[in-house]
């Protein structure tokens, strides 16, 4: 019997898990960026590699030398915790970061892009000029090179999907060294509606995911979150 291959929309539902490294890899030409952020939205991302303002947004980014769209975006679950802590100067409250160590589970979204690409993304992440490549040498022997102090400078590699290996950003500290700070109205929109936008969850498993998280859980319930992702889907 002949086996179909999966439609497009049926890969936009699969949550994908990275599998661990199990030794230092090479360089590739080409790398997952898995961002649990902002940068779920395709239109903010957008803004990161082609150059722009993403909506809503007062600073303007310069983009990716290689400007071309990633090849293709899936949703993904890390293993580690979601929180929130230091205050964003740009959502106010609490921004997210990712602690790899901690129990639960990040969802986020997966961009393929080329190690040039990420490169760029994470400089203006750290507030730098994109256009010096990374040695990701570190990162994808250990799993994880702090390239700085700053909250977005440590470079994580969960491990790899299809051979290829997963690369994020965070703060070099654990949620156990710092106090969470409750996210705002206006990100927690933002994040649940990159999760909507990256395919698998629905609206209530969203809200609960996000009023878990460190620095939201007693401060947002799911039912504020699931209201504020209405009210963004109503806009």
């Amino acid at each position: 019997m002949e086996t179909l291959a999966p439609t497009s929309e049926e890969l936009s539902m699969v949550v994908h898990t990275a599998t661990p490294l199990a030794q230092a890899m090479p360089t590739p030409g080409q790398v997952w960026y898995a961002s649990y952020g902002s940068n779920m939205h395709m239109d903010r991302l957008a803004a990161y590699i082609a150059g722009g303002t993403p909506p809503g947004a007062t600073r303007t980014y310069p983009g990716c030398r290689d400007r071309r769209a990633p090849e293709r975006s899936i949703a993904v679950e890390l293993e580690g915790c979601l929180y929130f802590a230091t205050e964003s100067p740009v959502w106010t409250g609490g921004r997210g970061l990712y602690d790899p160590t901690a129990e639960g589970r990040t969802r986020g979204r997966a961009h393929l892009v080329t190690p040039g690409q990420i490169s760029d993304i994470a400089a203006q992440e750290m507030y730098k000029d994109p256009g010096a490549d990374l040695d990701l040498a570190t990162v994808l022997r250990d799993g994880r090179d702090e390239l700085g102090p700053g909250r977005y400078e440590t470079l994580i590699c969960p491990g790899t999907i299809e051979g290829i290996p997963v690369l994020t950003f965070t703060a070099p500290w654990t949620l156990r060294d710092v106090e969470v700070l409750t996210p705002s109205a206006a990100y927690l929109r933002h994040l649940a509606g990159g999760l909507l936008e990256s395919g698998p969850w629905e609206e209530q498993d969203i809200a609960e995911y996000l009023a878990a998280c460190p620095g939201a859980a007693g401060h947002w319930a799911a039912e504020q979150v699931r209201e504020l992702l209405a009210a963004d889907i109503r806009q």
